[in-house]
Parts: C-alpha cells; sequence; structure tokens
C-alpha cells in the first residue's frame, strides 16, 4: 500500500503505468493471484464507468451543456449573480449524474464569454465553477467515479452497495452550503490579479472573420446587442452596400445580415456552434460535409507566393479543397502598416476571400482530412497544427439526454447490470446518431485503467488483513473523541490522501481501515464507509483533481489561491460531515 502510494504520488509517472505496476507488484509478490489481479478490470464497475464517460460523450457531442449554457448567458447582461448562481446551480446538476470533468468542460467557454460581459474577472468565476462540479458529485450515486468505486468495495466485503440516492441526504444540503461558501470564499480572499501583484493580462491570439444570419434566422429584427450582449459575440462591424459600420447597440439587424468578427479562437468556433448565424466560408459548405471536415491552422510563410494576393485571386477553395475561416494578422504589422489594416480592408460581399494576404498571417483552414494532410508537402503555406472541433448534433440532444437518462434509470433500479445497462445506452446512442464511435470512445482510458488497478489493491487489502491491521492504531482514539472523532480522524486522513493521489485512490485505501474501525467498536461500519465516500469528494486543497486542473491555466490561478478558498471550504465540509453522516447512516443499526 505505501508503495502504491508513492507511485501514485510521483507526478512524472503517468497515472496509468502507476496504476499497472501496483498490479504486477500484487502478483509478484504473492498477493493475489493473476485472475484476481485482472478482476477489477471486468468488474461492473470498471465497465460502467468507462460506458457512463462515453455517454457524457454523447450529451457533449449533441451540445446539450452548451444549449443550457448559451441560455443562462443571456441572463449576464440583466442580472450577473443571478447568471453567476444559476450557472453553478447547472454545473451542479449536470455532475450529479455526468462526469464532473464533461461538465467543466462544457461550461467553460460559456463562463469565460458571461464573465466579460458581467464585468467580473474570470477567476471569481471559474474556480467556483469547478468546485461546484465537485459538489454535484456526491448527490447521486453516478456522480462520481469515487461513489462507484467504493460501492463496488463494499459489495466486496459482503455490504449493500450504494444506493443511486442514498446519497443525497446528505450531498445535496452539503452542495447547497458549499456553493454558497465557495462564493463567499472566492470574494473574500481572492482579489483581483491587478490587486496582488499587477500580473500583466495573458494575451489572446485575435482572428477576424466574416459572419452572416443564416436563412430564417432568429435574430432578424433583433438589436445588434442581442448578439454582442446576449450571445457573447465579440462584433466589430456591420457590413452594408460596401461599407463597414460601427456596431452600435441598438442597430436592428436585417436578413442576410453581415458581421465583422474578431475574437479569440474559441469565440471563431463558438459561431461555428449557432444555428441563426454562421460563417460566411463556412455556410458555403453543404450541410451535411461539415461534420466530417477537419480544422487546421496555417501561416504565411516569408517566401511563400500568395503573399500579396487574395484567395479569389489564387481561387484558394479550387487549388486546395479547403475553405479560409478566418485570419489573424500581427497587431504590430497592421498599426504600423495602415493598409494592412484588417478592419479596414474587410469590406463587401464575401471581404475574406477579397483581403489580400500578408507574410506572417495566420488562417485556419477547414476541410476534409485527406486535404489537410496534403498541405504537409505545400511549400506556400505552413502547417501549425490541426484545432479539435466537432460541429455539435443539436437535432438529436433531446434524443441523447432520454437515452441518458434511461441508462442512468434502468442502473439505478438495478433491473439489468449496471455494465449491461452502460452498454445497451452506449451502443443505442452510437445506433441513432448522437454520437459517433471515434468521439464515444474518446474517454479518458487513464481513469478505467487505474479504477481497475485500485479494485484489485482493495481486493488484496481485504485478503491479506491490512485494513484490521490498520484499524487497530485507530482504536485508541475512541477513549478520547468518541465514534464522531474517529469518524473525522478517517475523513481527514482521505482529505489529505486525495492531495498526492487521486480521490478514488484514497477512498479505497482508507475504506478497509474504516469498515473494521467500526466492526471492532462494534458499530454499523455503513456510516464510516459512506464518510470516507463523501470526504473524497471534499478535497479542494490542491488544483490536481481534473475539474480543478481545467480552470487552473483560463483563470490564471495560482497554487496558493486553491489552498486559500480550499482549505477553509475542505474544513467546513468535514464539519458538517462529522455532524451528519451519523443522523443519516446511524452508529448503531435498529
Amino acid at each position: 500500500m505505501v508503495i502504491a502510494i508513492a507511485l501514485l504520488s510521483i507526478d512524472r509517472i503517468p497515472i496509468e503505468v502507476s496504476s499497472l505496476a501496483i498490479i504486477v507488484l500484487l502478483v509478484l509478490s504473492g498477493l493475489v493471484t493473476p485472475r484476481e489481479a485482472l478482476s477489477g478490470f471486468s468488474s461492473d464497475t470498471a465497465i460502467f464507468i468507462f460506458t457512463l464517460l462515453a455517454l457524457t460523450q454523447g450529451l457533449s457531442a449533441t451540445g446539450v451543456m452548451q444549449i443550457v449554457g448559451r441560455r443562462l448567458l443571456s441572463l449576464s447582461r440583466f442580472n450577473p449573480r443571478v447568471f453567476i448562481v444559476m450557472m453553478l446551480v447547472a454545473v451542479c446538476a449536470f455532475s450529479s449524474v455526468a462526469s464532473n470533468t464533461a461538465v467543466t468542460a462544457a461550461f467553460l467557454p460559456v463562463v469565460t464569454a458571461a464573465s466579460t460581459q458581467a464585468r467580473v474577472a474570470p477567476r471569481r468565476l471559474l474556480m467556483p465553477m469547478a468546485f461546484s462540479s465537485m459538489l454535484g458529485g456526491t448527490i447521486f450515486l453516478f456522480g462520481t467515479s469515487t461513489n462507484l468505486v467504493v460501492s463496488a468495495a463494499l459489495e466486496q466485503v459482503g455490504l449493500e452497495r450504494i444506493g443511486f440516492a442514498e446519497l443525497a441526504p446528505v450531498g445535496l444540503p452539503l452542495a447547497i452550503v458549499g456553493i454558497i461558501a465557495v462564493l463567499v470564499l472566492v470574494w473574500r480572499f481572492l482579489p483581483e490579479r491587478g490587486a496582488e501583484g499587477g500580473e500583466r493580462t495573458l494575451t489572446q491570439r485575435e482572428y477576424v472573420t466574416e459572419a452572416v444570419l443564416t436563412p430564417g434566422s432568429r435574430l432578424v429584427g433583433k438589436e445588434l446587442r442581442y448578439v454582442t450582449e446576449g450571445l457573447g459575440i465579440p462584433v466589430r462591424g456591420l457590413v452594408r452596400d460596401g461599407v463597414t459600420l460601427p456596431p452600435e447597440p441598438r442597430e436592428v439587424l436585417v436578413a442576410q445580415e453581415r458581421l465583422i468578427i474578431a475574437g479569440g479562437l474559441d469565440d471563431i468556433l463558438r459561431v461555428k456552434d449557432l444555428r441563426s448565424i454562421g460563417l460566411s466560408a463556412d455556410l458555403r459548405i453543404p450541410e451535411g460535409q461539415r461534420q466530417a471536415y477537419t480544422l487546421v491552422e496555417v501561416s504565411v510563410p516569408p517566401t511563400s507566393a500568395l503573399a500579396g494576393r487574395s484567395l479569389r485571386d489564387i481561387r484558394f477553395a479550387e487549388r486546395y479543397g479547403l475553405v479560409a475561416l478566418a485570419i489573424h494578422r500581427h497587431p504590430t504589422l497592421q498599426s504600423t502598416h495602415q493598409h494592412l489594416s484588417l478592419m479596414g480592408s474587410l469590406k463587401g460581399r464575401d471581404a475574406m476571400k477579397n483581403l489580400p494576404l500578408a507574410v506572417g498571417d495566420l488562417l485556419l483552414l477547414g476541410g476534409p482530412e485527406k486535404r489537410v494532410r496534403e498541405l504537409a508537402g505545400d511549400e506556400e503555406l505552413t502547417v501549425l497544427g490541426s484545432v479539435e472541433y466537432q460541429r455539435p448534433r443539436y437535432r438529436r440532444a433531446v434524443l441523447s439526454v432520454c437515452i441518458f437518462a434511461s441508462t442512468v434509470v434502468i442502473a439505478g433500479l438495478r433491473i439489468t447490470s449496471p455494465a449491461i445497462a452502460g452498454l445497451a445506452g452506449l451502443v443505442v446512442m452510437v445506433a441513432v446518431g448522437c454520437v459517433d464511435t471515434r468521439t464515444a470512445f474518446r474517454v479518458d482510458w487513464r481513469v478505467v485503467i487505474m479504477i481497475g488497478a485500485l479494485l484489485t489493491l482493495g481486493l488484496a487489502m481485504e485478503k491479506n488483513g491490512v485494513g484490521e491491521f490498520l484499524a487497530q492504531g485507530v482504536i485508541p482514539l475512541v477513549g478520547v473523541v468518541g465514534p464522531r472523532g474517529v469518524l473525522c480522524v478517517l475523513m481527514i486522513a482521505t482529505v489529505l490522501l486525495s492531495v498526492p493521489m487521486s480521490n478514488q485512490a484514497a477512498a479505497l485505501i482508507m475504506l478497509p481501515v474504516g469498515i473494521h474501525a467500526a466492526l471492532d467498536m462494534g458499530l454499523d461500519p455503513r456510516a464510516f464507509a459512506m464518510g470516507i465516500c463523501l470526504a473524497a469528494s471534499y478535497s479542494f486543497l490542491t488544483p490536481l483533481e481534473p475539474s480543478a486542473a481545467l480552470v487552473y491555466g483560463p483563470g490564471r490561478y495560482r497554487f496558493r489561491d486553491f489552498l486559500r478558498v480550499g482549505t477553509p471550504l475542505s474544513v467546513l465540509m468535514l464539519a458538517l460531515l462529522t455532524v451528519a453522516v451519523p443522523l443519516v447512516w446511524p452508529f448503531t443499526s435498529a
């Protein structure tokens, strides 16, 4: 167990390698048989966790979370505080049944865009969002893989599995308290970056593109501010009769309105997701072919013959089989050479096609993967790298929600094996076109491998009496602090162990200790098992948890920022757990 903790704590060793090394060591030391060593990978829990991650990919591919996020985004221009609360509630709700990492990733661009409209620094919103997703995972059984592996471990030792909503009486009220607490702590202990050291804001590469309202667009007749403020799209101008007009917020949009958009790559990709507005170049591609298109960034090198010529002049689409969706030109180049200003050059219909290229320009191109690969041998353009993007399948959003919900209900009611329910849901979601197989299987396999290995480690600990051995060291505390004190000590140890290693690993290592400590005291072990399970998800001390890691860079956080906010939040959650757990799961069974 000590070697396992050490391996899982070393950042330089990939977690999947550490997990497999643990299995090998357990077999070589004779603690488990080869059949037992591989039993974790064939367990219901490991298979169901894989299918749950894949089903979450289906929700993301159909834009379910993005749709909810955009509906909430409109609140930010009316009442920023209401938006923040509703956003955290939505993140918490999604995370109660889906992967909290996937939920955080889906809401990340929405929250970033809303922070600009609400005039709130992103670092004041992103950390609460990540913590809210972690809190949501404690409400239902399927909210986080930690709950599932603890449930499987309980069955291994002869105890009942965790019920679908068994955690809710404690998890739901603590999630509400936690969301309120994290908002207060962030605004109290997390100052604006400028007030703390004058750190310069990280600049983002700005792309410029031309967009147009699609036929039958719901934006026709609405004021421009509905697009800029409501949807968070950075519009820099309107093109009418060959003249670029300033973006007046109260300007009423007309059919086929053309807009000049200037923003980061995320902003450009977000416009591709919308149905009432689209990139001019993108709309020339048949709807059925856009799904299969690959995006790539290229630059115009100094030796390129394309410099000084427009995309129309060189018949770019015919020559390369690709379309130019957006362009980035270095700000210094635009400021020193007036004729190279992008905003001044984009005029008239199909302005992008008539724009002369300059050395150093970066183009965002879209087209078939075969054509993108052929660019590698082209001397006129330098390929910088591909851009991860897949257009959401909005038309199947409701269908994907129904499939996901049906799978969760069937697995929760144990009408059949959770693994079979998950596999069936995944097959149906792929068969009806909610998600393709490539995207569905783009799950974090490291998590699946780690869970399979940890279940084997838990089996070895139980088989060889490790839990009973360690529990003997806890028993003397009973006379000093009582059963609640022992529970609190075990939960604190779980939280501290989750800092160098994963939440799942910390829970599985402490679970046998808690169960045997309860049995030695003559108490019901379920209270200790539930406390350890919940405590493993309440470790907010570092940005090492996947959801927190996602917001670490975009929020420009420092490691100590998580200590400032996460330490008091973890202490509060542990104190409430110490009180709440024995009330829901009494120490003495009736």
